[in-house]
């Protein structure tokens, strides 16, 4: 198991991209949360199954399809054990 912090650049706010991140998440079985930040981008912690964690990046990396992800940055995080679900805020 792994986790992932993930910032997300581009057209990604407005466009259903955090109810997108959740319907994956749940597809993937991906705990976490995704979230606006201020600036435009949206924040996401994921964790799961490496394997499973990877194709969810990947579905992120493509977005809804009135989204225009140009940047993806990725950066490890400690995994959360008692974090079961995967949250929109």
């Amino acid at each position: 198991m792994r986790a992932i912090r993930i910032i997300v650049k581009g057209l990604v706010q407005g466009v259903g991209f955090r109810y997108y991140c959740y319907k994956t998440a749940k597809e993937y079985g991906i705990s976490g949360y995704v979230k606006n930040l201020y600036n435009g981008d949206v924040e996401i912690l994921a964790q799961g199954e490496e394997g499973l964690l990877n194709d969810f990046i990947r579905r992120v990396n493509i977005g809804p399809p009135m989204s225009k992800v140009t940047t993806l940055h990725k950066e490890e995080t400690k995994y959360d054990d008692k974090m079961k679900t995967f949250e929109v805020y």
